[in-house]
């Protein structure tokens, strides 16, 4: 998206009468930056911490604080601009949660990890996977927590026919 946008600045604004020379230069560094900042979005889980990170802006948190994962989309928690999140960090405000931040590069599937005071929003391309690891980190500080999509699936109490061996008989 960033580099149609990117394509339409170069090729069709130069003819346009602007009456300012430098604009559409000046809005393919502003889409150049967004694209940067899109691009260099990462997400690491540590023994320790979990790390949202892109330029300008990361948010750094403690297994312990983690109280809830769940999935969640940028549109279930609030209206969002043609670029994505406004703010430095990404800080945003949802009729739902209230302030959260929003780390992330695909508005429509990703996972809300609650923890302090604010909740981040992050989309992993491996969504499920990342919330299995991540839960599992978690799990092991603080034990199970109230809202986890990625906890393993609980085991249906087996009757006694079904807890005993196949064994064949002579």
């Amino acid at each position: 998206m960033y580099v149609v946008l990117i394509l339409v600045v170069i090729y069709l604004l130069p003819g346009a009468k602007l009456g300012y020379r430098w604009f559409p230069e000046f809005i393919v560094v502003v889409l150049v930056f967004f694209l940067i900042r899109y691009l260099s979005t990462s997400y690491a889980i540590s023994d320790t911490h979990f790390q949202a990170w892109r330029i300008f802006g990361n948010r750094r948190i403690r297994l312990e604080e983690i109280r809830e994962i769940e999935y969640s989309s940028m549109r279930d928690l609030g209206p969002t601009g043609f670029f994505g999140s406004w703010g430095w960090r990404g800080r945003m405000w949802s009729p739902r949660i209230g302030r959260f931040d929003a780390i992330y590069s695909d508005p429509a599937h990703g996972l809300l990890v609650s923890a302090g005071d604010i909740p981040v929003y992050i989309s992993p391309v491996d969504i499920d996977g990342f919330a299995r690891e991540l839960s599992r980190r978690v799990r092991s500080y603080t034990g199970p927590l109230a809202v986890d999509v990625g906890a393993p699936a609980p085991t249906a109490a087996r009757s006694p026919a079904e807890s005993k061996p196949n064994i064949p008989g002579p």
